[in-house]
């Protein structure tokens, strides 16, 4: 018999955080077994028992988190594989960022939770890391940190998943990420571009007319004239007239609205009564990639999903 404090699982450069609370447990409570939906006591109930599956490719934000099974229903009470894959998918972006290098791990622990023996929600000082150093990012989209997210609701002292034990010296700023502003960060990947794309509300080729600061954020003043690739819910009044803000870009670096003599491929989202710049590439015939980004683009099927920031 082996404490379960005593015990530290690696999943591929992960660890499962453990802190002995009272009695030590047998160690083939926490071995990768299927799972037994009467071992687990606590929590929701499940309208069907949670069983191990096979993470799939497409499943984009956990498909190569480090290990290759995990339980479903999740820790979020999705129950289907399709619900799962939508829900996700509005996280990808985010994780794309790399605000925080254990973005990842948190959200993939409750999206598509390793497969053991009991459930391992991730440790409470872990989501604080993540969410201090994401909502930043998150804001200049215009979405605050979910309420299904709470960070209270996570174990502080019990198993527990993390990627390195917290210790004094831990900062949990930002980190990996430039502090260009985030819409202006040009990530010319393909699927990362297209993912993006699809967590924006609307999208259109256009030249920038004026930029104007305002208060903290930046004005951006469009020229009447654009390409529509995708419309989402803009009406033809709103479209002609549009004006972005950079959310909290009065001084952060833009270098695409450094030379207004291009043409753009301007992403946004609407935020209560105002329109938010989520992305803003140059439109560069010249760059294989971008080109192949914007033939992808006429056969790209988005995902449904319900948005969960609200």
């Amino acid at each position: 018999m082996r404490c379960a404090g005593e015990t530290l699982w690696r999943v591929a450069g992960l660890a499962l955080t453990v802190t002995l609370l009272s009695v030590c447990s047998a160690a083939s409570e926490y071995e990768y077994l299927g799972w037994r939906s009467d071992v687990y006591n606590g929590g929701r109930s499940y309208g069907k028992p949670p069983q191990c599956v096979d993470i799939p490719d497409d499943l984009r934000l956990c498909h190569n988190v480090g290990y290759n099974q995990m339980l479903l229903p999740n820790l979020l009470e999705h129950e289907t594989m399709a619900e799962v894959k939508q829900q996700a998918s509005s996280w990808v972006p985010l994780v794309h960022k790399n605000c925080h290098p254990g973005s990842q791990v948190f959200f993939c622990s409750l999206f598509a939770p390793v497969c053991l023996e009991r459930p391992i929600y991730p440790c409470r000082w872990l989501c604080e890391a993540v969410r201090d150093s994401c909502t930043p990012i998150m804001h200049a989209f215009g979405f605050p940190w979910p309420e299904m997210l709470t960070c209270d609701k996570f174990p502080q002292g019990d198993v527990c998943m993390a990627m390195t034990q917290p210790n004094a010296t831990e900062t949990t700023g930002p980190t990996g990420y430039s502090h260009v502003c985030p819409p202006c960060d040009n990530e010319m990947k393909t699927d990362a571009l297209l993912e993006h794309m699809c967590a924006s509300e609307f999208a259109f080729k256009t030249k920038i007319k004026e930029v104007k600061r305002e208060n903290t954020d930046r004005k951006v003043i469009l020229q009447k004239r654009k390409k529509v690739l995708k419309l989402g819910n803009l009406k033809k009044k709103d479209f002609k007239k549009l004006v972005l803000y950079l959310k909290n870009g009065a001084d952060c670096p833009c270098q695409q609205l450094d030379n207004l003599s291009h043409q753009y491929l301007i992403m946004g989202r609407k935020v209560d009564k105002q329109y938010l710049l989520t992305g803003i590439h140059k439109w560069d015939k010249s760059s294989k990639e971008f080109r192949k980004v914007i033939k992808k683009l006429k056969t790209y099927k988005c995902p449904a999903f319900e948005n969960v920031f609200k």
